[in-house]
């Protein structure tokens, strides 16, 4: 019974983050990031990193600063990181690690948005070109679909202005690993 219960904890924990992200589509962006800060707090700097990589990526997206946006992206592509460089954790092992090597295109995406927004074309250009690499492991569906039109709607942009900084949705759409 004691190891169901710890099978099932990883799963609780991406629940949970999932009902809060629903908190912040719905509209509730101040409360959605105190509760992920809760989660965050709650799991630590050494938690499993599929859930900080989980946790880092939506936090980012609550940010009003595109400073802490970025810092938040940057965790969730070192704890994506930590999954696939061969490490195993106890609670995710290699599952976690296949499962974060479809997140790579959208974690990419999301910092060559930040590094727009910081005035940081040449930044944002090398995290588009691992988005576009990384994008070979998506499949052919609306998630995947999506996050190939973002990369080409952000590679339009820097192309026509030159990265100029500004408000736009040009991010993808945020996918649970």
């Amino acid at each position: 019974m004691t190891e169901r219960q710890e099978q099932a904890a990883p799963d609780a924990l991406l629940t949970r983050i999932g009902q809060v992200v629903m908190l912040h589509h719905g509209g509730d962006r101040e409360e959605a990031r105190e509760r992920l800060l809760g989660l965050w707090a709650e799991l630590g700097e050494d938690g499993d990193p599929l859930h900080r990589c989980t946790l880092a990526h939506y936090l980012a997206d609550t940010q009003d600063d595109p400073t802490d946006e970025l810092a938040w992206d940057l965790r969730a592509l070192s704890a994506a990181d930590e999954l696939t460089d061969g490490r195993e954790t106890r609670d995710t092992g290699q599952e976690g690690a296949g499962a974060v090597r479809g997140f790579y295109p959208s974690l990419h995406l999301n910092l060559a948005a930040d590094y727009i927004k910081l005035d940081r074309p040449d930044a944002a250009r090398t995290h588009l070109r691992r988005a576009r690499a990384a994008c070979t492991v998506l499949a052919d569906d609306g998630y995947g679909n999506g996050v190939r039109a973002a990369i080409g709607r952000l590679e339009l942009r820097l192309d026509t202005e030159g990265g100029a900084a500004g408000e736009g949705n040009w991010g993808p759409p945020r996918q649970r690993p």
